[in-house]
């Protein structure tokens, strides 16, 4: 068997080939809009975020499925040449995730997706050693049954679990119990556990599941985090927007970034939403990843917007 090598993180989750479409308005119902350009790009939840943490110096693993056509070429030609190692099976006639992105005026994106059946990655298509020779996993619950198998391997490796859930997929209550960093959509703890409150949410899912930390990103609200003892809430930075695309994704590798550099929770956090906002100045997922420098240099020198959060201390 040949030897897995070891890596700072691995990736368990969503690629996808990304149609972006510009539009200075969202169209209305039953309207005919038209367009003038569409852009294809490599994108994808865990995919993006293990690009771009190769590009600021880590070294990355993406575990993950592929079809036989023109956007599996796509990806794999993003993964060699951004450096990263792929463990990738291929389906034979399968379809690669595709998503159509429509981005409106301000930047805000609305994703429509398309995924065949048969690149649904399978527990017993993982390899444990592609999993516990890294310093990290993170997962994003697509592969709701393969990324828990992943989880424990982890776990039980002493490996930390980095989560980005945006969707209660069947199932996920045992991935949720595999994590120890809950990032998730601003809806998800909400959606989740039935509160109304997003305070009484994070709080709730960080008991329930016994996670390190549960956080949520607001977009320009920033991250609202809980780790078990207070409340942090990091505001987002002002940048002129271009696409929102992929700003959760770029905030999650600046987390793992930071986590594996050993900072303390408040510059992981800040790091995360200035490499997002950054992201957001250009045109999609991978589009705006910036150098650590230029990250840095925007926590010193950018601008912030309002800070709406009483952060609460204790339960």
């Amino acid at each position: 068997m040949t030897k897995v090598s070891k890596v700072d993180l691995v990736g368990v989750g969503l690629n996808a080939t990304d149609t972006l479409i510009p539009l200075a308005i969202y169209p209305a119902l039953g309207s005919k809009v038209e367009y003038r350009t569409a852009t294809v790009a490599p994108g994808g939840q865990v995919a993006t975020t293990v690009v771009a943490c190769q590009q600021w110096g880590m070294n990355s693993r993406y575990v993950g499925k592929l079809g036989d056509d023109e956007a599996a070429r796509l990806h794999r030609e993003a993964f060699a040449c951004a450096g990263v190692e792929t463990q990738l099976i291929t389906v034979a006639g399968g379809a690669s995730p595709q998503s159509l992105i429509l981005v409106d005026g301000a930047g805000e994106r609305t994703v429509l997706c398309r995924r065949d059946d048969r690149l649904v990655l399978q527990p017993n298509e993982l390899n444990r050693e592609w999993i516990v020779n890294a310093r990290a996993l993170h997962v994003d619950g697509h592969d709701t049954a393969a990324a828990t198998v992943a989880a424990r391997w982890a776990r039980a490796a002493g490996i930390p679990v980095v989560g980005d859930l945006d969707e209660l997929y069947p199932g996920v209550e045992e991935l949720l119990e595999n994590i120890d960093y809950l990032i998730v959509s601003r809806d998800f703890p909400c959606r989740l556990t039935g509160e109304v409150d997003l305070e009484k949410a994070l709080h709730r899912m960080q008991r329930r599941y016994g996670c390190r930390l549960t956080a949520a990103t607001l977009g320009p609200d920033g991250v609202l985090a809980w780790d078990g003892k207070q409340f942090h809430h990091t505001p987002a930075y002002c940048v002129p927007v271009v696409d929102t695309t992929g700003a959760g994704d770029i905030f999650h590798a600046g987390f793992i970034y930071g986590l594996l550099q050993g900072w303390p929770l408040d510059r992981q956090l800040d790091f995360a939403c200035a490499a997002a906002a950054l992201n957001c100045m250009a045109s999609g997922a991978r589009g705006g990843i910036q150098s650590v420098e230029e990250i840095e240099s925007l926590m010193v020198t950018g601008s912030r917007y309002y800070a709406p959060y009483c952060v609460s201390t204790s339960d």
